[in-house]
């Protein structure tokens, strides 16, 4: 078994629903001809280096997969007939592959995305967490300091003070 990387360019103009259906039937492909799915990327749209059938854009995808040459000359064949595909290309990536050590690799790449999300998800918590204390301890500092607009805590108001300063300056 051989190890294949295909990338096509689909028609920028055709709705989600289309270009999902032209996705399922090569990961379908891969399927029923015994191959193994490595992995599936979608780039998305990109502006082309050149036209094609008049187009400047393409939403472009990338499969790496396990196999051997008839399921490339089905998928090709596929891509031929098809009118949404624009453009294709494979390449082999390696001309003998062990199946469990792909497996293997998958599992180790799934782990390490697994890890670092959570690696992620526990930051998320953390700094919310953090946010949330700031934001509890200037609640309690705010309720600590005596309001702004509050009368002084000396016994004599202004004019009282301001009538005593007067009788002062007489005597």
């Amino acid at each position: 078994m051989r190890r294949y990387e295909t990338t096509f360019i689909i028609d920028n103009d055709l709705p989600e629903e289309q270009r999902g259906a032209v996705i399922d039937r090569v990961t379908d492909l891969i399927n029923q001809h015994n191959g193994l799915l490595v992995m599936f990327d979608q780039w998305g749209t990109k502006k082309l280096a050149y036209e094609i059938k008049k187009k400047i854009r393409g939403y472009y995808v990338c499969a790496d997969y396990c196999g051997t040459g008839t399921l490339v000359d089905e998928i090709e064949r596929f891509f031929r007939i098809d009118d949404r595909l624009m453009k294709y290309m494979t390449i082999v990536i390696d001309k003998q592959v062990d199946v469990q050590t792909v497996k293997d690799e998958i599992a180790q790449i799934e782990a390490a995305a697994k890890e670092e999300a959570e690696k992620q998800e526990a930051l998320a918590q953390a700094a919310a967490a953090e946010a949330m204390k700031e934001e509890t301890s200037a609640e309690e500092e705010a309720d600590s300091r005596p309001p702004e607009d509050a009368a002084p805590a000396s016994s004599e108001t202004e004019a009282e003070q301001t009538e005593n300063d007067k009788d002062k300056e007489v005597s």
